[in-house]
């Protein structure tokens, strides 16, 4: 049975700069990239979740059938 990645994420505008952090709420894990403010949405969310789904993968927690 394959386990659904259940994440937060949080945008926060720092100037010219927008800071995305991203949560998993089982495990706790919580990652964060900082990327162009006029960039779109999307991108800087899925940028984000890879990097929460790589961080969780290397501690074994990665949900199966989830890649980063």
């Amino acid at each position: 049975m394959s386990k659904t990645l259940r994440v937060i994420v949080e945008f926060r505008r720092v100037g010219a700069y927008v800071k995305v952090s991203a949560l998993d709420e089982d495990s706790l894990t919580e990652v964060s990239i900082v990327g162009d403010a006029k960039s779109p949405e999307a991108a800087l969310r899925d940028t984000a979740l890879r990097k929460l789904v790589r961080a969780l993968e290397r501690r074994g927690a990665a949900p199966s059938g989830v890649r980063g």
